[in-house]
This record gives C-alpha cells, sequence and structure tokens, in this order.
C-alpha cells in the first residue's frame, strides 16, 4: 500500500461519539475515487460517492454486498491500522459533552511524491504551499511531484 494508518482511540469510541467506519475490502478497489473524505458520510448524500465506487467495482447491490465495520466499542488505547485506499469516514459527535478524540499516524514510503491534486488537499496541500525555496525566483511554481518530503515534517523510520 502507499499508506498505511494507524489510529489510536484517545476516549472510548461509542456509537454516539461518531466512531471512525471503514468499507471492508474497499482498499482493493480501483483508483478512480472522486471526492474527499469530508464529503463521505455528510447528511447531504455522501455516501453517494461510495456507492458510485462500488458500481464501478462491479457491485450490483450496494445495501447486500458493501459491509460497514465500525470502530464502536474501541476501549481507549485501542488502535485501528488501514490501507490507506480504503473507504472510511465518520459522522458527527452527537455528545453533549464527551470528546472524541484519536491520535493518526500515517506511515508511506520514504520515495513518495506529491501528486498535483495534493496540492488542493486540505490535509496535504499546507505541505506544498511555500515549498519554492528559489530564493532569485520566488513565485516561480514547483511541480508537485518534485517536491521532497520534509524529514522535520515525514520522518523517516
Amino acid at each position: 500500500p502507499d499508506v498505511v494508518t494507524v489510529w489510536i482511540a484517545l476516549d472510548d469510541m461509542v456509537d454516539e461519539l461518531g466512531p471512525l467506519v471503514y468499507v471492508k475490502g474497499s482498499h482493493r478497489w480501483g483508483d478512480g475515487r472522486v471526492g474527499s473524505a469530508g464529503t463521505f458520510f455528510q447528511r447531504d448524500g455522501g455516501v453517494s460517492l461510495l456507492k458510485s465506487a462500488a458500481e464501478r467495482e462491479g457491485i450490483a447491490n450496494f445495501e447486500e454486498e458493501v459491509e460497514f465495520v465500525s470502530t464502536s466499542g474501541l476501549a481507549a488505547g485501542g488502535l485501528s491500522i488501514h490501507d490507506g485506499r480504503t473507504w472510511h469516514g465518520s459522522g458527527g459527535n452527537c455528545s453533549d459533552c464527551k470528546p472524541r478524540r484519536g491520535v493518526g499516524l500515517h506511515f508511506v514510503p520514504a520515495e513518495v511524491k506529491f501528486t498535483e491534486e495534493a496540492v488542493k488537499s486540505k490535509l496535504w496541500g499546507r505541505y506544498l504551499h511555500n515549498a519554492n525555496d528559489d530564493e532569485q525566483n520566488p513565485s516561480l511554481p514547483t511541480a508537485a511531484c518534485d517536491i521532497e518530503l520534509s524529514e522535520e515534517d515525514f520522518p523517516i523510520v
């Protein structure tokens, strides 16, 4: 896989917190993804992105063939590990007073390069903006694929 994520729960994951949910086997689906995790579980029908991806994989009956796996019941300190290509997301936290906290560790190959789509990403874009160190031509754009991952932000382990 290109990315492996280890997610560590800092709070007990119960249904009202909107625990992380995975789509079993979706890491084997093709790369024709559209949208983002931010639209995956939204009330306005974000699940349509998931249904579309399932259809492209030849899954005819979404309700019967797609299986969701929830981290509900995961105790604080527990962890889940998933391939970065796995469709995943979470609902909103419906608790009036309980937080939903966790730490995500993302492992990527040392030779990985950013894509042009990463520039638009809320998660990865901040590592690409102002990445051009050419002091003589600061406005000269740098292709995302030419930007090396900073060891300060992405230590090699």
